[in-house]
């Protein structure tokens, strides 16, 4: 299915991006003005993000939004 798969792998794109930044779940969901657990979610391909949630996570990470979706 393609949404699982383009939620997959945003979230592992999340996931490795933060780690990259060494910053733990709960570090970029203070960053972004979000929930730890909402950040799980997203990276475990559990939730559907919106594009104003990108741009904050992004933004958290000083990265560009494509970063996030990059192959």
């Amino acid at each position: 299915m393609v949404k699982s798969n383009i939620l997959e792998k945003f979230g592992d794109n999340l996931k490795q991006l933060r780690k990259v930044k060494g910053i733990s779940q709960e570090q970029l969901a203070e960053k972004a003005n979000m929930h730890r657990t909402y950040i799980g979610m997203i990276e475990r391909a559990e939730k559907n993000i919106t594009l104003l949630n990108i741009a904050k996570i992004a933004n958290a990470l000083d990265t560009k939004i494509a970063n996030l979706f990059d192959e």
